[in-house]
């Protein structure tokens, strides 16, 4: 198994149709011990206790660097390490440029990149004395074109942050055996979309996409299992398209 042994902490991952869910189930059966971090309301223990025992979910605030903090000290004291850090939390927001208030810009961008920057300042001690980690940042295809289908520009700005941050992040502890990249999906099927897009749209889109089809949760986290394991040993500081040829560069 790709992941035996290792203990992956995911976040924003209690979403049973999400990407971060798909990368836990998909951890989970390479062998890892998956934790589980989301907000009390989507109730992350629950999601956790479907991938069978031996996993964990608790209750974090990306946005408050005290409660990753908090966090991730749980999980030492439980699980005793920190192998693999997936920063998959985030949020959208579907408004133009002149809609964007200064509350909507603080919302958005504290969730992707403050959350990311946070969470991977909680883990990255423990990655550093461990002389090994694999952080894993989840950007979007948005911030590379200039803009996607749901969010606004805020969030293409968040996304583009995340993409400097983890190439920065990339180049500082590269020498202490942590690794740190980035997927950029395109648009996958998942909680966010549904009911926003009629069949007719989405075949509509389909036709624009070389692989014809939208993607599926399962299709990032397969990437991301990729990126957590040894096979990626010597990738770091990588952006990995997962978007079906949407944007080819």
């Amino acid at each position: 198994m790709l992941l035996k042994d290792k203990v992956a902490v995911i976040t924003g991952g209690a979403g049973i149709n999400g990407l971060g869910f798909a990368t836990a189930r998909q951890m989970a059966a390479q062998g890892a011990r998956v934790v589980i971090l989301d907000l009390e309301r989507a109730n992350p223990a629950a999601a956790a206790a479907q991938l069978g025992s031996g996993h964990l979910g608790l209750v974090a605030d990306v946005t408050d660097k005290a409660s990753c903090d908090a966090a991730i000290a749980q999980v030492l004291q439980t699980l005793g390490r920190v192998d693999v850090l997936l920063n998959n939390a985030g949020i959208t927001q579907p408004v133009k440029t002149l809609e964007i208030t200064g509350a909507d810009y603080d919302r958005i961008l504290d969730v992707s990149l403050r959350g990311t920057l946070y969470m991977s300042q909680a883990v990255l001690p423990a990655m550093r004395a461990q002389k090994q980690g694999s952080i894993i940042c989840v950007s979007s295809v948005s911030a590379q074109r200039g803009g996607g289908i749901f969010g606004g520009p805020h969030y293409s700005a968040a996304k583009a942050g995340v993409l400097g941050l983890a190439r920065a992040m990339a180049r500082e502890f590269g020498t202490e055996g942590v690794r740190v990249n980035c997927i950029t999906p395109g648009l996958i099927e998942t909680d966010i979309t549904q009911g926003k897009l009629t069949d007719a749209k989405k075949a509509e889109i389909a036709e624009t996409i070389p692989l014809a089809r939208l993607g599926r949760p399962a299709d990032v986290a397969g990437a991301c299992v990729f990126l957590a394991s040894d096979l990626s040993a010597y990738c770091t500081g990588i952006t990995l398209d997962v978007n079906g040829g949407m944007l080819i560069h």
